[in-house]
């Protein structure tokens, strides 16, 4: 019954490719290619993951990354439904993201990899900037673990054990 569950949320979750490249190795033989692809998933309303696959053809890359990104689906807080709670920053490599609450009726404002992940995991009104490196895999990463770390107000006073109106 369980995994029944699981696979009705899986079989609504979007796809977007965030990169592929192709990644070389060089042996006594010559070079051999394969090629890299990095997916993030989403259904929009909460729930967001990203995977990387490797194979000698694309479409095989891609569906293996699926397959991973289906492992690492979380669920992101979101404050109204179309914001995060407050603003954070997330390393992954040399890639820095920062990312901050925006008002009602702004919009998605971030680029490339970060946008992606965004819209996947249904922010509506957010705002985005790349501070380090440009790598996109990196990016995406650190846009997950930025929304990853995001905490409501009825979470914290949780933890504290008091209610939302004590904070």
């Amino acid at each position: 019954m369980r995994n029944q569950k699981v696979e009705q949320k899986k079989n609504l979750l979007e796809e977007k490719v965030i990169s592929i490249t192709r990644v070389t190795k060089v042996t006594q033989g010559g070079r051999h290619f394969r090629f890299s692809a990095t997916v993030a998933v989403g259904n929009r309303k909460g729930l967001v993951g990203i995977g990387s696959g490797k194979a000698n053809e694309v479409p095989e890359a891609i569906k293996k990354a699926l397959q991973a990104a289906n492992k690492n689906v979380c669920k992101v807080a979101l404050k109204d439904g179309r914001t995060i709670p407050h603003e954070m920053i997330s390393k992954v490599g040399r890639s820095i993201v920062l990312i901050k609450p925006a008002k009602e009726g702004r919009g998605i404002i971030a680029g490339g990899a970060a946008r992606a992940v965004l819209e996947l995991a249904g922010v509506k009104d957010i705002v985005a900037k790349s501070l380090g490196s440009n790598t996109q895999v990196n990016v995406a990463k650190a846009t997950l673990d930025a929304l990853k770390m995001q905490r409501t107000p009825e979470h914290i006073a949780q933890l504290r054990g008091k209610k939302v109106e004590e904070l």
